[in-house]
């Protein structure tokens, strides 16, 4: 072997790997953040990384790029292992040309994609660039449009997850959308369509840089992200904790931990404090959810957004699941249309990929209001009732306090699917409260009483005992029992157990049609 040409490609290599030079990767750590290899490492595990097309160059003849080189295109693109499972990844490199993407880096992108459909392993887009790049035209927009339709075709078959690193603007953005998770950077991280100089320009208003396209903006009010790390690092280790979660496409089962299956489960008597004795009183939800699941593992999602209900993946028995929950310490746990969006995204999610769901129930009923109603609450609701109907995963439901109304229906009642519905003593299961609809049936009588406040109660009370109590709803098959507090992990675990081999068949379809 000719060892000159070996030298000769070991220099050329090196060279490459320096992307946009040592001076420029030095002014990417200034920033606080990483290079794309760099986070490439941290992300595979050691020594399994193989780099896809390092020698791909671009054709194009504009002044700016005519003969000018631009390691990697921009993006170094490639696949290895993580926690020992295959996984494909493409990490934008600000260094080279702003981490622009042309038409030659879309490419590299798409390949790498549709390798991880062949093979049916996970797909992970690091986000760090200028967006299309301009001196490319509409090759370079030509690109992302072929990357927003693989997206697309990974879209149910691979788990897809973005890190936000850097900039992510423009046309760019949309393909973090499309993904299945975003995981933001603090500080670093920018997501916007159009830029503070633009809607300005347009619109008048001011906004600042740092609010526009930042962590608080998207992880708090459009619940655009899922995930905020504070660095890199962090987003990478949040990274690979996801995927611990998932399985590798939606033919594979989640990851079983038999050293978790093997373990004991027993009653748990910590339940009966997580919950207060006086129903009006709220409490967190987390709680109850941490002693469900195994060694209180619980990676919640999206948890800034739509705080009233809780959703996130945990393990039982060694098994992966989906949780939902109302979170009374936030609008005592209403539904109104961010969390009916936020669960039915989840919901499909966990469908798709073969995650069994549970659902904790304290839910008072969907959020009334002018600004709900023609914001499409009802649109918005429906959402959650498709998703659970359509879901045909196992689905467990604990009815922990109240389950009012088409709000108890949204959480997944019997009615709407669920394997094995059950619920504590202290479950209100009516239409509505006790006092509303006492308000409603005895108005008459209240009105003609001596002391309407002390009729008021006695017809609370009444209506309690005859209509509000588990006992009717178990009595009419509309749960399948009722348990202690404490016994619930055991109930969960047990059922998990039987229908880990459930089979549901539905009318063939190309699919439903889900109000958007």
């Amino acid at each position: 072997m000719d060892s000159t040409k070996i030298l000769q490609l070991r220099e050329e290599r090196a060279r490459l790997y320096l992307g946009g030079g040592r001076e420029r990767l030095e002014r990417q750590h200034a920033a606080g953040k990483l290079t794309a290899r760099e986070r490439l490492a941290l992300l595979f595990d050691p020594s399994t990384f193989q780099e896809w097309n390092l020698f791909v160059h671009h054709r194009s003849t504009h002044p700016d790029l005519a003969g000018r080189e631009l390691p990697g295109e921009g993006v170094v693109t490639g696949l290895g292992l993580a926690d020992g499972r295959p996984l494909y990844a493409a990490s934008q490199d600000f260094t080279v040309a702003g981490g622009s993407v042309g038409e030659a880096g879309a490419k590299k992108i798409c390949d790498i994609m549709d390798a991880a459909l062949k093979t049916g392993d996970p797909f992970v887009f690091i986000n760090d660039g200028a967006g299309a790049r301009i001196q490319e035209g509409v090759d370079a927009l030509d690109g992302y449009g072929h990357i927003f339709y693989r997206n697309v075709l990974l879209s149910g078959v691979v788990p897809q997850i973005a890190i936000v690193a850097g900039p992510c603007a423009g046309g760019a953005a949309y393909s973090p959308a499309l993904t299945d998770f975003i995981i933001q950077v603090r500080g670093r991280g920018q997501l916007y369509i159009t830029g503070p100089s633009v809607i300005k320009e347009v619109t008048g208003e001011e906004v600042t840089a740092e609010y526009l396209g930042g962590v608080d903006s998207h992880s708090r009010v459009s619940g655009v992200v899922h995930f905020v790390a504070e660095d890199d690092a962090s987003a990478i280790a949040l990274t690979r904790r996801l995927l611990s979660f998932l399985p590798s496409n939606n033919t594979d089962d989640p990851p079983f931990v038999r050293e978790l299956h093997d373990e004991v489960v027993v009653a748990d008597e910590g339940f009966d404090a997580a919950v207060p004795d006086d129903p009006r009183e709220p409490y967190d939800i987390r709680q109850v959810i941490l002693r469900a699941v195994d060694r209180a593992d619980f990676l919640e999602i999206q948890r800034d957004w739509a705080a009233n209900l809780v959703i996130g993946l945990g393990r039982l028995s060694g098994r992966t699941v989906g949780v939902v929950a109302n979170q009374p310490m936030v609008r005592a746990g209403v539904l109104d249309i961010d969390a009916s969006d936020k669960a039915a995204r989840f919901i499909r999610f966990c469908n798709a990929f073969n995650i069994p769901l549970i659902t904790f129930v304290d839910v008072p009923g969907f959020l009334p209001g002018v600004k709900q109603e023609l914001g499409g609450i009802i649109r918005h609701g429906a959402k959650m009732l498709f998703a659970y109907a359509a879901a045909t995963v196992p689905k467990l439901t604990v009815v922990i306090r109240k389950a009012y109304g088409g709000a108890f229906l949204a959480m997944c009642a019997k009615a709407m699917g669920a394997d094995r519905a059950c619920a504590w003593p202290t479950a209100e299961i009516a239409v509505m409260g006790a006092e509303g609809a006492v308000r409603v049936l005895n108005r008459k009588e209240i009105e003609s009483a001596e002391d309407p406040e002390a009729e008021v109660r006695h017809r609370v009370a009444e209506y309690q005992r005859t209509f509000s109590n588990p006992r009717v709803a178990a009595g009419r098959g509309m749960i399948d029992d009722i348990i202690e507090p404490s016994e619930t992990r055991l109930y969960l675990a047990s059922a998990l157990e039987v229908l880990k081999a459930k089979r549901e068949l539905r009318p063939q379809k190309k699919h439903g049609l889900i109000p958007m």
